[in-house]
């Protein structure tokens, strides 16, 4: 280290800098150099290696960086936690109160960010995906600690010992505001390694930090930077592990349904176009870049054009086949006294089951105001059903909804798991059930098939 006398470490626009130290210095491994500015610099994410660093090695510092603060977080209400409530947070204690918690919707995964909270005791940003979800957490955490609540997000900029954002926020200010906060709480964390969020995590010195989700598994194969960001995966549970105690029993039941023969013969028409391109260029849809290699060959030629056009189309016959609508009345008249959920992968279908069944459609393309009126109507009862495409996969809450009608998807397995966690809330003799339905003989049934193993409940 510097013999010029004592070092001082500074926060600057989402780094760290060093101040004290000349170019030949000995410094901590995560400081690189910035000739600049003629002093160390480091990603503010490694704050809490660099404080530790110099306390092991009794290195003198003044610690200019943390402007976070303790406080004394006190719950208004004693509420017992659940078990695994109480293994999770001890896990996370014992992992230095670094790491993801992976619980399935329903499972209280906010009360135990409450539990991290009092725990913890330091300035908290809780960092969530949606307004909506940005709103449940400000009330949520208003009626649970007497201290002061801000928010940024949505219009607001408001600060206080507890803070609610959401991750496009996190990231717009976080090279002002990364060094206020002792503990970062990222809900629906899966988030957060894609495009630019992951920098609200690397702008900020947060020493504790807490991961939610349900799914933390990216197609990108992103999720794996969530350890260095967050910390280690330290407690899992699924929906199969807690039915029944803690959420909702349910079952899963897939439905097959056949293609018209004008269907299969357009259906086997369009996969041959897109097969045969496929192997004319060598792409093997196995391999985890195929298909990105087959969105750059589509746009090379008319050829690979047609063949994106009979891929699309494929998959829009077997997602909108007659059959599958015919399924789904029969499905309302069973669950006629149920609060039924309709799943699929493209609004078009959306509004198409909702001028067929005279169904409420909730897409984005839905106003706010309008949606929160059908999801309260929903959960009075006052709605029976209502059709969505992806839009309410997370971040709402429905506890009334027990049936999930699923007639299009993804191949992620994280939508799947997201959709069954819509109707596990768990509520009196309350029997969830998760329709697929699916056409038989397609590309549709394998993806089914390997999708579905993730949710089956335990035998």
């Amino acid at each position: 280290m510097s013999e010029a006398g004592e070092l001082k470490l500074e926060f600057d626009a989402g780094t760290l800098v060093l101040d004290g130290a000349a170019a030949t210095a000995q410094v901590p491994q995560a400081f690189q150099w910035d000739e600049r500015i003629r002093r160390w610099r480091a990603p503010a994410l490694a704050y809490r290696k660099i404080i530790a660093e110099f306390v092991r090695n009794k290195i003198s510092h003044q610690d200019a960086a943390r402007l976070y603060h303790e406080f004394n977080f006190k719950a208004n209400l004693l509420v017992e936690p659940r078990p695994y409530q109480q293994e999770a947070l001890e896990n996370w204690k014992a992992s230095g109160r670094r790491g993801v918690v992976i619980l399935p919707t329903g499972a209280g995964k906010s009360f135990l960010a409450q539990m991290a909270i009092e725990l913890t005791g330091r300035s908290t940003l809780v960092v969530v995906p949606t307004i909506d979800l940005m709103n449940q957490w400000y009330d949520l955490l208003l009626a649970s600690f007497q201290a002061e609540i801000g928010l940024i997000g949505g219009g607001y900029f408001e600060k206080g010992a507890i803070i609610v954002t959401t991750y496009a926020s996190a990231f717009r200010f976080m090279e002002r505001l990364g060094n206020q906060f002792g503990l970062i709480i990222f809900d629906e964390c899966h988030h957060l390694p894609g495009s630019v969020f992951r920098y609200a995590a690397d702008m900020a010195i947060a020493p504790f930090r807490l991961g939610l989700t349900a799914t933390p598994e990216r197609s990108d194969g992103a999720d794996v930077l969530l350890e260095e960001l967050i910390g280690p995966i330290v407690y899992r549970k699924e929906a199969r592990d807690l039915a029944g105690d803690y959420l909702a029993d349910y079952t899963t039941a897939q439905i097959y349904v056949q293609l018209s023969d004008e269907e299969r013969r357009r259906y086997d028409e369009e996969r041959l176009i897109y097969r045969a391109f496929l192997h004319q260029q060598k792409i093997d849809m196995r391999n985890p870049q195929g298909w990105q290699r087959f969105l750059i060959a589509s746009a090379r030629s008319q050829e690979g054009r047609r063949a994106m056009m009979a891929y699309r189309e494929s998959k829009r016959i077997t997602q909108g086949t007659e059959a599958k609508l015919k399924v789904l009345a029969e499905l309302l008249q069973r669950h006629r006294h149920d609060r039924v959920l309709i799943f699929t992968a493209e609004n078009e279908m959306v509004y198409r089951i909702s001028e067929q069944f005279l169904i409420p459609a909730i897409t984005h393309e839905t106003p706010v105001k309008e949606r929160r009126q059908w999801l309260e109507a929903f959960n009075a009862g006052e709605v029976l059903a209502l059709a969505t495409s992806r839009v309410l996969n997370e971040g709402v809450n429905i506890p009334a909804a027990s049936v999930a009608v699923v007639l299009s998807g993804s191949a992620s397995s994280r939508e799947h798991i997201q959709r069954l966690g819509r109707i596990l809330r768990k509520q009196p003799e309350k029997e969830a059930i998760l329709y697929e339905v699916v056409t038989a003989e397609t590309t549709e049934e394998h993806i089914s098939r390997k999708r579905g193993e993730t949710i089956s409940p335990a035998s």
